[in-house]
């Protein structure tokens, strides 16, 4: 009969010593194991105060973000992608809209004929709901919408908040080429997520690789989506190798892969009216 260990998960997980299934982590060892167990007693957030989505975002803003994933005809890319840069700068530069463009893209590696938006509402939930009533009164919107929707095979999207300790994702110069990583955690997951992350940003952060990192709040649950900036495909790979020789990211790595459900990662170029190019 296997002997049960009782204690708290963290303190399992320290008497059993690394499972089979994480000590493929790279340059794990046992001093990792030590500099773990010291950060049992680093500060970290309490999941038991308040929701996550409070912990975990910033306070000094409300921004609230929209993601868009459009999966469009493949002979209708290019239609797509002029009638979105015609339609939508206007509204990025209307003053009277309470949104802003933070980046548009079409996926180069990953899904296929696929367009990705991201939107920042500066004013949280009010501000997306008083720029969603004055579009359903904007004309030229909807005859987009319209035109936009014999173009497209599927479409979906989801609310965001961001991370405190990650980059406000700000507009750049290019070229550029860019990656979605997408992490769908196990839930009630969140919090140890953020107090990893938060720990380890800074290995990422010499190259300005690090773009913005978001949670969701409505749409599908759980998910991460973290975005980086390479100036090539070449690049991105020096840089997270580079990562690897930082003391603290393989500790990253080890204790947040067990959070994974699934992840995904897009390679995307950005359209002419992007503000991240």
């Amino acid at each position: 009969m296997a002997t049960r260990v009782c204690g708290s998960p963290a303190m399992r997980r320290l008497l059993r010593g690394p499972c089979p299934a994480r000590s493929g982590a790279r340059g794990y060892s046992k001093n990792n194991e030590g500099s773990w167990f010291r950060s049992l007693f680093v500060h970290k957030v309490d999941p038991r105060k308040d929701a996550h989505s409070t912990l975990l975002s910033k306070k000094e803003t409300s921004n609230l973000y929209k993601i868009q994933f459009h999966n469009v005809k493949p002979e209708c890319l290019d239609a797509y992608n002029s009638l979105t840069e015609e339609v939508l700068p206007k509204l990025h530069s209307d003053l009277d809209y309470p949104c802003d463009l933070v980046g548009n893209w079409n996926t180069w590696y990953g899904e296929q004929d696929q367009a990705v938006h991201l939107w920042r509402f500066s004013g949280g939930y009010p501000a997306l709901t008083d720029c969603m009533n004055k579009l359903k009164q904007n004309k030229e919107y909807l005859e987009f919408q319209k035109a936009r929707s014999e173009m497209l095979l599927s479409r979906r999207n989801q609310l965001l908040l961001e991370f405190s300790f990650w980059n406000e994702p700000l507009p750049r110069v290019g070229p550029n080429i860019y990656e979605l990583r997408t992490y769908n955690l196990k839930p009630g997951t969140m919090i140890e997520w953020g107090n990893n992350w938060a720990r380890a940003i800074k290995h990422r952060q010499e190259n300005q690789e690090a773009v913005g990192g978001f949670f969701s709040q409505i749409g599908e649950l759980y998910v991460v989506h973290h975005l980086w900036a390479y100036k090539n495909l070449q690049s991105r790979e020096e840089t997270r190798n580079a990562a690897w020789r930082k003391r603290g990211w393989d500790e990253n790595v080890y204790y947040t892969v067990p959070l994974v459900r699934t992840m995904e990662s897009r390679i995307m170029i950005p359209l002419k009216i992007s503000p991240l190019q």
